[in-house]
């Protein structure tokens, strides 16, 4: 088709009016402009339509390829999907953008990327750092094939852009020391290697979870990386770390609950506030928080991921009052989800309710930790072991 142009001015128009284009870094449209998405989209694309993934072929069906390509900033474009769920995607450009200025990154630089996708984030890279400075590691031999491809075809040589196939987790010893490290893939576990592969003031960027990332500084010693959280970003979990996520229902099974009593809290903030959210997050790291809406008001359901088949409902219970925030908890299990909820959400609001970017992280070869304020002296959370 002969209007990718406006596709892609578009999307840029609608970032210039959000302010998503970084003064720090004014590389990074140009480097877009370079790149454009339609380049390493493959043939096929995959639309939610409410029940399942179904495909969208750019032969058939040119516009609606074109709109999952260049959607709103927000939107990442599905370009696999593995047993019903999407396992590869075009990353929405907001989120691309935002970490890529979070990189800090500078002509010349050795990159290593992780995850690399339909290759357009590698170009993206390889257009700031050069082509011969960018290593991308993709465990799926066959996007690795078409990411050489398309780099190819977008002026990014795939012979001088390294594509290898291999496991992220482990890095490039190959290659090491780099000046940074991405990843496009969310990870619980900073991997020790990433950060053993980085030089002493390198930086690593990376999305943590389920709702930030964070970009490290490693150690003058080498001993550590630390820094702060970014901002806001949903990525697809590395492939093989765990099985699908078990649902409420599943965890919540047919059994009668074990507790009941009345909550007075408005809930509203649990669905709204980014904030809170990945505070609790951060206290809670393994319990699931979905909400909705009926009649009677806003509804929440907490489960464990972790397999002890904890849960607890927050059900709304309307009276007709605009003020009422009458609610009753439901919980059963080894834990009582819902007091762990109100006792974190309590401590968040006792700290005078930090944002996001208050938190940070710190990455030991042992552990790592979330922080708050200040990574010696703040509030800190011990996260999850740290991969070999």
């Amino acid at each position: 088709m002969d209007s990718w142009d406006e596709w892609r001015r578009g999307l840029a128009a609608e970032m210039d009016l959000r302010g998503d284009w970084p003064d720090r870094s004014p590389w990074i449209r140009s480097a877009v402009d370079a790149a454009p998405r339609h380049l390493f989209a493959p043939d096929r694309l995959w639309h939610w339509d409410d029940c399942a993934y179904v495909p969208v072929d750019r032969d058939s069906d040119p516009e609606g390829w074109a709109a999952e390509v260049y959607g709103n900033p927000d939107d990442a474009a599905v370009t696999q999907v593995t047993d019903g769920l999407p396992s590869s995607s075009l990353s929405c450009e907001a989120v691309v953008v935002d970490m890529l200025d979070s990189l800090l990154l500078e002509p010349g630089h050795r990159v290593l990327e992780l995850g690399t996708g339909t290759g357009r984030n590698a170009a993206l890279l390889a257009w700031r750092a050069g082509d011969e400075s960018v290593t991308s590691v993709e465990v799926d031999p066959d996007l690795a094939v078409g990411a050489r491809e398309r780099l190819g075809a977008a002026g990014r040589s795939g012979d001088r852009v390294r594509v290898v196939v291999g496991d992220g987790g482990t890095g490039w010893p190959a290659g090491a020391p780099y000046d940074r490290v991405m990843a496009t893939y969310a990870v619980d576990r900073i991997p020790w290697a990433w950060v053993a592969q980085t030089r002493p003031g390198g930086r690593i960027v990376t999305p943590w979870g389920r709702l930030g990332h964070v970009a490290l500084t490693v150690a003058e010693d080498g001993k550590s990386a630390t820094g702060w959280v970014q901002g806001l970003a949903q990525f697809m979990s590395a492939r093989g770390t765990a099985g699908p996520a078990r649902t409420f229902s599943q965890v919540r099974g047919t059994a009668p609950a074990e507790a009941e009593r009345s909550m007075t809290r408005n809930l509203e903030p649990l669905r709204d506030n980014a904030h809170l959210r990945f505070a609790l997050r951060v206290a809670l790291p393994d319990v699931r928080i979905t909400t909705a809406e009926d009649e009677d008001g806003l509804n929440a359901w907490l489960h464990d991921e972790g397999g002890v088949g904890s849960w607890a409902t927050l059900s709304a219970v309307g009276s007709g009052g605009d003020d009422d925030n009458s609610t009753v908890v439901h919980q059963a299990g080894p834990r009582r989800l819902a007091d762990e909820l109100e006792e974190a959400w309590d401590a968040w609001i006792a700290m005078a309710s930090p944002n996001l970017y208050d938190y940070g992280m710190t990455v030991e070869p042992d552990g790592q930790y979330v922080w708050c304020g200040d990574a010696a002296t703040g509030p800190r959370w011990q996260s999850v072991q740290t991969e070999e």
